[in-house]
């Protein structure tokens, strides 16, 4: 059970969208690296990165950053945006990232997420964006009639490392996380889901820690973040806690 703390990158920025709107970015720090480091001396394991240009354009936008994030984080590193190849893959892999979102690519060629999972075991995560239930692909600008769960069951035995939930009519608007339709996919599917999107207080950690929650793999933190919302040292101290009880 991981509390991954998110880096969204718009031209070069941290920022938080509302509902995946990149007309609504609030910027939380012009140095991504800086933010980086922070939430690794908060006592944060992992690092979820979002390349928002990239989502859009199809390629990587915000390269500079990322690396910058890299070299400044000992902490794993998960990103996502714009990666659309197994070249693209196999670069960001050789340059520190420990593993690779890949999101439009999973609706349009399924194949390929499954020969970079046979090319990359363990390093290669599946996003799955829904707005009505429904997918949504190129940076969640269009809309498919694919359904969350039909999606999933195309990656079950190919080796996905996690599915990434998010529901975009939560995203950055701190409504709190679906937890009914997070934890119906993780019974759907042997993959683990990282729950994202809505996350509002610590009210969501708590129930992260919940006996049926403690399958998923964990959860993403934006806004609630940044805004205060919730404590770092108070959110991970309660996640240990729980952990020990799932040792038990």
């Amino acid at each position: 059970m991981i509390l991954f703390p998110a880096i969204d990158l718009k031209d070069g920025q941290c920022v938080r969208l509302k509902l995946g709107d990149m007309k609504q970015a609030t910027v939380y720090n012009s140095d991504p690296a800086a933010q980086a480091r922070a939430f690794e001396e908060q006592g944060f394991e992992w690092l979820h990165v979002v390349d928002l240009n990239g989502a859009f354009a199809g390629e990587t936008v915000n390269g500079d950053a990322v690396d910058a994030i890299l070299r400044a984080t000992k902490n794993p590193v998960q990103l996502g945006g714009g990666i659309r190849t197994l070249d693209h893959i196999e670069n960001w892999l050789a340059r520190g990232l420990k593993r690779v979102i890949l999101g439009t690519v999973a609706v349009r060629d399924p194949a390929l997420v499954i020969e970079a999972c046979r090319k990359f075991p363990g390093r290669i995560a599946v996003g799955i964006d829904a707005k009505g239930g429904k997918v949504a692909v190129e940076g969640w600008a269009e809309a498919s009639e694919l359904g969350v769960i039909e999606l999933a069951r195309r990656f079950e035995g190919a080796g996905v490392a996690a599915i990434i939930y998010t529901d975009i009519d939560r995203d950055g608007i701190l409504t709190g996380i679906n937890w009914a339709a997070t934890l119906e996919l993780s019974d759907a599917v042997s993959i683990p889901v990282i729950a994202s999107g809505g996350l509002a207080s610590m009210d969501d950690i708590r129930r992260m820690t919940e006996p049926e929650a403690q399958k998923l793999e964990g959860a993403i933190s934006g806004r609630a973040l940044y805004d205060g919302r919730i404590d770092p040292k108070e959110a991970l101290d309660l996640i240990r806690e729980a952990r020990k009880g799932m040792i038990r």
